[in-house]
């Protein structure tokens, strides 16, 4: 098996497996694994727990002193319902873009740092470079979560981790934190003509969404605000809705899924109490006339939010990434839960434009490939001489 060590090309390679996050991403690890052991590098592979998906982590260079880990996902968000005017596994290049899914969010840095690692001399890095790949992302940072505690087991923890979302390698510092949740709504049915005979599901819902509205009114004036971010307060979203049977039944029940960011030191679980405490008050007042009414939250997964981290480890990236650019972002990333669960200091650098990502015609330019290129050369070449020290350079 032969590879072309150009991001391009392993881009191509990598777009072709058509990893939605409904679907394995096992080939592509499988890809990635052949990859690396074709330049000497030992990957390991961590399954999930029904052995459909595969996270996979390497070292290269010596892994008893302190280096850096470049952490991308390998899942992207599904093509179905969007406007693609080709095959959105099948990348195409024209006008200095690379379309394809995935392209931007976020295997072209995958690519890029698969590039750097045909072109380690390993002998000469004095700190090790680590890799991670990580499966599901996208549907709430889930793969990464049974790796880290692989990586945790590494001789010597990395200095820093670098999320490589794309930031059109501008330094992310600090994002939001995720809480993802449904509100079920149980009515009882009876016949429409009579309201009374039944507790409506649906207008049980509509009384808790007019609080979801109040409640990011009160967040946009809240005293937990961070001008750092374009959006400087936490918010709440209701992004789905479902409910009813046939118009003349009083609908016995009303689901609606939703989500809160918060920002870093806003902690979600006292939005989510004001919430429940809504919830109840609402729910009371059916049960006056209809016991059986209820209103239950639901909570499916969260991911913490990253908080800049005061240290001097971020010496190591400084003039080789960008310096425009937001250093806070509102959208969420695996960063949080390397901050997190590894107790080491985190960014999130990576080529492209986050606007790119998850819409038909997705695109990376090929400009943001070289910039990830060059970064990733030259943090190598930093990691290479002996008396680079983190507190110091």
């Amino acid at each position: 098996m032969s590879h072309s060590p150009d991001s391009l090309s392993i881009l191509r390679d990598l777009v072709s497996f058509p990893t939605v996050s409904s679907e394995s991403n096992i080939a592509l690890i499988s890809y990635v694994e052949e990859y690396l052991a074709d330049y000497g590098i030992r990957a390991k592979t961590i399954l999930s727990e029904d052995g459909r998906k595969a996270n996979l982590y390497a070292t290269i260079g010596p892994d008893h002193k302190p280096g850096v880990l470049l952490s991308g996902h390998t899942d992207v968000v599904p093509t179905h319902g969007q406007d693609w005017l080709d095959d959105p596994f099948v990348m195409r290049v024209m006008d200095g873009k690379a379309i394809g899914r995935g392209t931007v969010d976020m295997k072209g840095f995958v690519a890029c740092v698969l590039n750097l690692a045909s072109n380690i001399e390993t002998q000469r890095l004095q700190r090790p470079i680590h890799m991670a790949f990580s499966h599901d992302e996208e549907i709430g940072c889930v793969g990464v979560r049974r790796m880290l505690p692989e990586i945790a087991r590494l001789p010597c923890a990395p200095t820093i981790c670098v999320i490589g979302e794309p930031t059109g390698m501008s330094l992310v510092t600090a994002h939001k934190g995720k809480l993802l949740g449904r509100v079920r709504c149980q009515g009882v049915p009876g016949h429409s003509s009579d309201p009374d005979d039944g507790a409506n599901a649906i207008m049980m819902a509509g009384e808790l969404l007019q609080e979801f509205a109040k409640l990011q009114n009160d967040l946009r004036r809240s005293k937990h605000i961070d001008e750092g971010f374009a959006v400087p307060f936490s918010t709440v979203h209701v992004g789905r809705i479902d409910g009813g049977t046939i118009l003349n039944v009083i609908p016995p029940s009303c689901c609606f899924d939703f989500e809160i960011r918060n920002l870093p030191g806003d902690d979600p679980v006292r939005i989510l109490q004001q919430l429940s405490k809504a919830a109840n008050a609402i729910v009371a007042r059916y049960q006056a006339t209809q016991p059986l009414a209820a209103i239950d939250i639901e909570i499916s997964n969260s991911y913490p939010a990253l908080r800049a981290s005061s240290g001097g480890e971020q010496s190591l990236l400084n003039g080789l990434a960008r310096e425009s650019g937001p250093s806070k972002v509102s959208f969420g990333t695996e960063a949080g839960l390397y901050a997190e669960m590894l107790g080491v200091p985190a960014v999130v650098c990576g080529p492209g434009s986050v606007q790119q990502a998850h819409r038909s015609e997705e695109y990376i330019e090929l400009s943001q490939l070289a910039a990830c290129d060059t970064f990733l050369r030259d943090l190598m070449l930093k990691l290479t001489n002996p008396a680079w020290h983190p507190i110091y350079s």
